[in-house]
């Protein structure tokens, strides 16, 4: 049957006496969206590199099933491709791979030496794959496992390819804002249109002309491939990815995991709602609202459980890939990224000031009283206080740190998440405050209460500070991946993110209400007890 959500397991919380838990957004059905291919059984078939899952979308009833699912064999596929005989073709763009699905689930490996491979297509049997990074490569793979036969070299970032009705290859290059074409027997490459809106895919329609994504303006552009004119089709936001077509309709997926149809004169219908890549990091901003970190996307909740994009990979100013997320003064946020820098993040001034780079994994961040930021470094062990520029270790040889908060006194707090405890910073090492913990994420402090976020228990955990008391306050919650799955790592896209990882973000208002990432189901949960103490 398909999958409700992407969860795939159907949780029912329980919650201590007196807390009530809301869901505020509605549950993800995909991991963000990438690359779409029509498959032999006619439903659109979901690239979701974040979530290592392929997807297949019912285009009547928009049912949803996992058909590579999380934990599989298939590690962060960005585009995908059929052949004749129904194998799926997956470019596993962070292991340098093109892994093979057959038609009965079992799957292998043709190719593992293609860095940041992305763009695939097939045209009469012939596979075509290009790297999307500075320097990439635009290649024909030998379906046999031989060695590639390169067609082009040295591309800034090329993506998303087709070839087109005139026997010639046509890719989006990124990196300069341009669509090129090529002979697939070899050549130069042709310039097809330029000053776009930074083009992340190429696909055909009927009658022969280019339908193009453009992940920074948010546009869909039908290009004629003969003069380079161009019409605009839909204004979306930014952030798409690529192009699918069921006859003459049209579909467009989005980071976010949405799925837009367009249905002529600039008219939409969402056959998937957005959602999240996570959610990972999220606070309370000094307007009120709820602000996510989700990756690619920086997002504000809306009263109506919507969401606004305030800030992505391709809009001006945006640090990267976004993970942490703590409230600065003023409009600023403390931000984290996965390529390992910490930034004071502006995004109604689309400017970001770098605190510090060169961090190994960067997870939660807190603010200290006297505004030194800190920050957990899961890579290297240890967590880090950052202040004028300078770093320094607060605490070392730690167990995956995932997280951080500080007390009202300034004592540092750190969640390790593979050695199951709540530890404190002291002066020559740490000290367990609570231990005997599954997989603890999130935490943050009201008053003389610490919440923790454990993933591995599926719960939220209330710990008295000073007696030690600890009180489940909601349990059976879609957090963490579903029991008995176990993620592959994802070593990161660079320049666009380093390794990405899962994080179970938890955030607390003014009022006392704790905000939880559900990272599970992908959605953002409201706990609240009458009374909490701030």
């Amino acid at each position: 049957m398909p999958q409700p959500s992407r969860y795939r397991i159907e949780t029912h919380p329980s919650l201590a006496e007196g807390w009530t838990l809301e869901r505020l957004t509605p549950v993800s059905h995909l991991f963000g969206a990438a690359g779409m291919r029509i498959g032999p059984d006619g439903r659109i078939h979901v690239a979701q590199v974040s979530g290592s899952q392929i997807s297949a979308i019912d285009i009547a009833t928009g049912a949803v099933e996992a058909i590579s699912p999380l934990g599989g064999d298939i590690v962060a596929p960005d585009d995908l491709v059929f052949d004749a005989r129904g194998n799926l073709y997956a470019t596993e763009v962070m292991n340098e791979r093109v892994g093979v699905r057959a038609p009965d689930g079992t799957t292998r490996v043709l190719r593992d030496d293609l860095p940041m491979v992305n763009g695939i297509t097939m045209h009469q049997g012939r596979l075509f794959v290009d790297e999307c990074r500075i320097g990439g490569r635009l290649m024909e793979l030998d379906l046999d496992g031989g060695a590639p036969r390169l067609l082009l070299e040295d591309i800034p970032m090329p993506n998303a390819l087709e070839m087109g009705p005139d026997g010639k290859l046509y890719f989006p290059v990124m990196g300069a804002n341009e669509i090129w074409r090529i002979d697939p027997a070899g050549g130069a490459p042709e310039k097809v249109a330029g000053d776009l809106g930074v083009p992340d895919s190429v696909k055909f329609d009927a009658r022969g002309f280019i339908v193009s994504t453009q992940v920074a303006s948010g546009q869909v552009l039908r290009i004629d491939p003969r003069t380079g004119a161009r019409e605009l089709l839909a204004q979306l936001e930014p952030g798409l990815d690529n192009v699918v077509f069921h006859g003459e309709r049209i579909f467009v997926s989005e980071f976010a995991g949405r799925i837009v149809e367009l249905l002529g004169d600039g008219r939409t219908r969402d056959l998937l709602a957005g959602g999240f890549n996570g959610p990972f990091g999220l606070t309370v901003g000094n307007d009120g609202e709820v602000y996510i970190a989700d990756g690619p996307k920086m997002q504000r909740l809306l009263p109506d459980g919507g969401l606004h994009t305030v800030g992505m990979l391709f809009t001006p100013g945006c640090p990267g890939y976004m993970r942490g997320l703590a409230t600065a003064d003023g409009n600023g946020f403390i931000v984290t990224t996965s390529a390992g820098a910490v930034a004071l993040y502006r995004p109604v001034e689309q400017h970001s000031d770098i605190l510090a780079d060169g961090f190994d994994q960067l997870y939660g961040v807190a603010i200290a009283p006297g505004g030194d930021v800190i920050v957990a470094e899961l890579g290297a062990g240890r967590v880090v206080a950052i202040r004028g520029g300078q770093s320094e270790a607060l605490a070392t040889g730690l167990s995956q740190p995932i997280d951080v908060a500080v007390t009202a006194d300034g004592i540092c707090l750190i969640a390790e998440a593979s050695a199951g405890r709540v530890v404190k910073a002291v002066r020559g090492g740490t000290e367990t405050v609570v231990d005997g913990l599954g997989t603890p994420h999130g935490i943050v402090v009201l008053g003389e209460t610490l919440y923790i976020a454990d993933v591995g228990l599926k719960a939220v955990i209330a710990v008295d500070l000073a007696t030690g008391a600890r009180r489940t306050i909601a349990a059976d919650l879609a957090i963490g991946p579903p029991p008995g799955v176990t993620p592959k790592f994802l070593r990161g896209f660079p320049p666009l993110s380093g390794p990405m990882g899962p994080f179970a973000g938890l955030s607390a208002g003014p009022d006392g209400t704790l905000y939880l990432s559900a990272d599970g189901e992908g959605s953002i949960m409201a706990l609240r007890l009458p009374n909490l103490p701030a």
